[in-house]
């Protein structure tokens, strides 16, 4: 089936990992996710930040050097060329949970990184005034501290046991409100709070679509249509796009 882009209005897309996962970008909760290899505990959460900030680098530090090779593949270049192609009547918001900014080096404009960028870091102390800068460096050998305050660095991501930021949370629920097409791409959809965002989407009327590597157990009734495929594949094809 075709999906006729012209007919929305409001078009709001949430993406994972596995709209990354054909550029060399490991999913997290695949057959060979992340969180196959690392504990969420011990590697992923905020309270290592405390005790063993090493480990949050030895896990998203490897991540940057990844990406300096890592390319944007056809899911990234078709959603680009999904906003690229809208009139001006139409709104196109991407929201990704993805921390790569692959969507960004493909060409989409209008994204909420709901997670945050793996690209930049940050001082562990909120009370710092030292602002987020790019850095690619992985610090995966020494855990580097802020100029200013001498805390610990990390990345500019959201952890487990942390809350998605203010103002990404806020973004996220106005294009919600007003959507009328409504796809998740390459997610498993079980992660708070994109999780979520289907019964948004779905409460306001909109046309809600699933696309994943694999269909999800149990099926969210929210979803109106389920298409199971690898992205770079299906997005091309539903909407016919020539990449």
């Amino acid at each position: 089936m075709k999906i006729d882009i012209q007919q929305y209005k409001n078009i709001v897309i949430l993406t994972g990992a596995g709209v990354s996962a054909a550029s060399g970008i490991r999913t997290y909760r695949g057959k060979d996710g992340v969180w196959k290899e690392f504990d969420v505990q011990e590697y992923g959460h905020v309270d290592r930040l405390r005790d063993k900030p090493e480990r949050i680098w030895q896990l998203f530090g490897p991540l940057r050097t990844q990406l300096v090779t890592a390319t944007p593949n056809n899911a990234h270049y078709s959603l680009a060329r999904i906003e690229s192609n809208l009139d001006s009547r139409q709104n196109f918001v991407l929201i990704t949970q993805n921390v790569d900014g692959l969507h960004q080096r493909a060409g989409s404009g209008n994204i909420i990184e709901l997670h945050g960028s793996i690209l930049k870091t940050r001082c562990a102390n909120p009370a710092c005034t030292l602002l987020p800068f790019i850095d690619t460096e992985p610090h995966d050998n020494a855990v580097p501290t802020c100029p200013i305050c001498s805390s610990v660095l990390r990345p500019d991501i959201v952890l487990f046991g942390e809350q998605i930021p203010a103002q990404q949370s806020w973004q996220s629920k106005r294009a919600l409100r007003d959507c009328d097409l409504f796809i998740s791409v390459g997610t498993s959809g079980t992660v708070s709070p994109a999780s979520n965002f289907v019964r948004s989407a779905k409460y306001a009327g909109a046309r809600t679509l699933y696309m994943n590597l694999e269909p999800m157990t149990p099926r969210n009734p929210e979803f109106m249509e389920e298409y199971i495929g690898r992205a770079e594949e299906l997005l091309p094809v539903l909407f016919d796009i020539s990449i």
